[in-house]
């Protein structure tokens, strides 16, 4: 098959396993890669695995500073215009290719990528999550906005504007794929909910030769945490957990992130203070950096809010580390609660003592990581993964 790639595509989760699929499509199908030179191609570059690159500009409306901050609500609804008419111009570039399907990744502006809607040649979306700045309230927040500054929201017509737009155009370019891929049971039920449509799963694998225990294992003697420094990705919930941990035995919290919210950072540092645990926060680190600090932590812990799917847990498995994480999201679909880890209910008393029973019994640590090594590498490889995302590609050519 010839496959056209369309990603405008952040470091992170779902950069890594578009590099993953593309890395093992490659060796049969010829690929071509269209993206935005927004795009991180840096971080798991595609230039490798394909036959041609075609990359466009589009340069984002600047944001104002307070007190004019209002304004930016506008300005991202101009952005979404100006996105529009790119994904027409891209579209027809595309069509004009003769490719046998195009497998589109999300955009980091709109979530689903507008040239669904203009694009004449079979189409895949792989929908990670829906834009849930735009389908969950107060989101970027977390649920920590004052009354005042939620009352304001309320009434701001220039927010009102933007949501409604980018519902209309996220709606508009989902419904238009031939056919959407999700990653998990959870992200499934949320696109049926919101779109109408039926999804079909393809799962993430993991790359177990990269992420795999090390032969010598300097112990790090802390609790891991990988995620985005944002405030939806629960780490203000783990430091509050930890603060239910014994002192005699609480180990350091140790944060990694491929990219962090300055403010979040603050309120982190901040809250790890008012509780006594101490903090390390990392971020930007290398693969290689990445990989060693799995094998040096005790376990791993996660709790981002309503993740999709997560590829942390998976990580962490293949290195042999259990995952103590919250019963929520994709989650519940990776980790096996008392074999490969714990899922707890989001709850600080109750998952610090989670953690506790941990650490308090290396024995079922030990058990724990060996069991996650072997349940990795028989059920979430990366070649089975990309198996039955072909068969996709090829049922949607047919």
């Amino acid at each position: 098959m010839r496959i056209a790639i369309y990603h405008d595509l952040p470091s992170g989760g779902a950069k890594r396993t578009l590099y993953e699929s593309a890395k093992r499509l490659s060796q049969c199908h010829a690929l071509d890669v269209y993206t935005l030179d927004t795009a991180d191609t840096e971080f798991c570059d595609l230039d490798e695995f394909s036959q041609a690159k075609h990359v466009f500009h589009f340069s984002p409306s600047r944001l104002f500073p307070s007190p004019f901050g209002r304004l930016n609500q506008f300005q991202r609804w101009m952005d979404l215009q100006k996105l529009d008419r790119l994904a027409q111009h891209i579209s027809r570039v595309i069509d004009s290719g003769n490719y046998d399907v195009v497998l589109a990744q999300p955009c980091m502006w709109t979530q689903s990528p507008l040239v669904l809607r203009y694009l004449r040649t079979p189409t895949i979306y792989y929908c990670h999550e829906p834009p849930r700045h735009v389908y969950e309230n107060n989101f970027n927040a977390a649920g920590k906005q004052s009354k005042y500054r939620a009352t304001l929201n309320s009434l701001d017509p220039f927010i009102k504007l933007y949501q409604r737009t980018g519902r209309r155009f996220d709606r508009l370019a989902t419904r238009s794929a031939k056919l959407v891929l999700v990653n998990s049971v959870f992200t499934r039920d949320q696109v049926r909910q919101i779109y109408g449509i039926e999804p079909a799963i393809s799962y993430h694998g993991v790359d177990t030769e990269v992420f795999s225990p090390i032969s010598k294992r300097a112990n790090g003697n802390y609790v891991l945490s990988v995620g985005a420094i944002q405030p939806h990705k629960g780490f203000d919930f783990l430091i509050k957990s930890f603060a239910h941990i014994d002192e005699r035995v609480r180990p350091p919290l140790r944060l990694i992130g491929n990219m962090e919210n300055s403010r979040e950072r603050d309120r982190l540092l901040s809250l790890s203070k008012e509780n006594r645990v101490e903090l390390q926060i990392e971020v930007g680190v290398d693969q290689e950096t990445l990989v060693r600090r799995y094998n040096e932590a005790i376990l791993v812990a996660y709790a981002p809010y309503n993740e999709p799917f997560g590829l942390v847990p998976l990580e962490a498995m293949a290195c042999g580390k259990p995952v103590v994480a919250v019963d929520e999201g994709g989650i519940k679909e990776t980790v096996v609660d008392n074999s490969t880890g714990l899922l707890v209910e989001r709850d600080p008393r109750s998952f610090g003592k989670a953690i506790q029973h941990l650490l308090d019994d290396p024995g079922l640590v030990e058990q724990y990581g060996s069991q996650s090594r072997r349940y990795v590498m028989e059920k979430w490889s990366w070649e089975r993964s990309v198996d039955q995302l072909e068969k996709h590609l090829q049922q949607v050519v047919q």
